[in-house]
């Protein structure tokens, strides 16, 4: 099965970039929104394995998106990128459970390497809780 990445960004340009990136350099399939309101149905919809934010979006921020996602979905990373990095709001974020945080302009090599570092993570999450879910199921078998 394919890893699905959600981007939101306010900027469609950004969106498409991210689109082209992920399109000819992996295997993923990426879903795209300007909304974040949008953003939080499609993951609770489902089928959603890595998130990539935008901080400053109107109506709902990167922040307000990783604490509605995280209520919905513990395990999905979040990627928060943004153009207006600082080191407090990189500490608060992933203090809120992002997976990291990015300053745009971004390397297209760097935005790659974090994708697959938290897929990987991703795996080795749901590997870990179904060997755990196995091992309770066969000690109460006993």
């Amino acid at each position: 099965m394919t890893e699905k990445i959600l981007a939101v960004d306010d900027e469609p340009d950004m969106l498409k970039l991210l689109e082209m990136i992920i399109r000819e350099k992996t295997t993923y399939g990426i879903l795209t929104t300007t909304n974040p309101l949008e953003a939080i149905e499609l993951v609770r919809k489902g089928g959603v394995d890595l998130l990539i934010a935008d901080l400053k979006m109107p109506g709902l921020d990167g922040m307000e998106l990783l604490n509605a996602v995280r209520g919905l979905d513990e395990d999905i990373p979040v990627i928060i990128i943004t153009a207006y990095g600082t080191v407090e709001s990189a500490v608060e974020t992933m203090h809120l459970g992002a997976f990291d945080f990015i300053t745009k302009p971004f390397k297209k090599e760097q935005i790659l390497y974090t994708i697959d570092k938290a897929l990987k993570f991703l795996r080795l999450e749901r590997e870990n809780r179904r060997l755990r879910e196995q091992l309770n199921m066969e000690d109460t078998e006993s």
